[in-house]
């Protein structure tokens, strides 16, 4: 019997640095909630908004799949093997942690705030070598219709990752109906709203409103304004 998981907007938690302000959806540094520790193999999804000129100090990560889509302004990446990037807005970055790196995040501009949503996914393989990639997913849009930005495989659109998941994005006009269809019966879908309002299977959500939805192979957008959306396919037993 499908199940389902609703996460309203108010309800995450709240971290405010003055440098950052971040709302986190599950658990994460000084938000705990036993309740909302992940859904399925996705541990963090930490919407995040950093002041000009300011970010992350260098840092450790370990075993496991971090992603970053930036969706206001310029995020600056540097790490230990040898990276340097800037990610914008339309883009997606995504790290496998792996044995073992260090890197540091700053906005990269210094006259305005910069937003990105940072999401954690725990990998199916352990100490994997660290990689990093990049890539424009605006080329890869279509409206009114769901396009994926992740996979597992190498070979497929966007980037990819050491897990079974499946990322898309939708572009919805004002009162359209388009239908997921799952690519692993046995995984969860997360729905979560960038931007207007949106049915998902009958359930509205609103601006960044997230849903959990599994133990079904397709799920119903209808979407009642223009929206945008992040979907997130992923295993639910680790």
């Amino acid at each position: 019997m499908k199940q389902s998981i609703l996460h309203k907007s108010a309800s995450r938690g709240i971290a405010d640095h003055g440098w950052l302000h971040s709302r986190h959806t599950f658990s994460f540094a000084h938000y705990f909630d036993p309740q909302r520790m992940n859904f399925g193999a996705l541990r963090v999804l930490n919407d995040d908004t950093v002041a000009a000129g300011m970010g992350f100090g260098e840092h450790p990560h370990r075993n496991m799949e971090i992603i970053s889509i930036p969706l206001k302004g310029e995020l600056r990446h540097q790490d230990s093997m040898g990276t340097t990037a800037i990610i914008r807005e339309g883009e997606i970055q995504v790290m496998s942690a792996g044995s073992g790196i260090t890197h540091s995040e700053y906005n990269h501009q210094s006259n305005q705030e910069v937003q990105f949503l940072q999401i954690w996914i725990v990998p199916n393989q352990q100490d994997v070598t660290p990689r990093y990639d990049q890539i424009s997913i605006r080329e890869l849009e279509k409206k009114n219709d769901f396009f994926q930005i992740l996979s597992p495989n190498p070979s497929d659109q966007g980037v990819w990752i050491h897990q079974e998941a499946w990322f898309h994005m939708g572009i919805l006009e004002k009162e359209h109906s388009t239908t997921y269809q799952f690519k692993n019966p046995d995984n969860g879908l997360y729905v979560f709203v960038l931007e207007g309002n949106i049915k998902v299977d009958g359930q509205e959500l609103s601006d960044r409103d997230g849903l959990g939805i599994w133990e079904t192979t397709e799920v119903l957008f209808e979407s009642v304004t223009h929206a945008r959306v992040l979907l997130m396919e992923i295993p639910m037993n680790l």
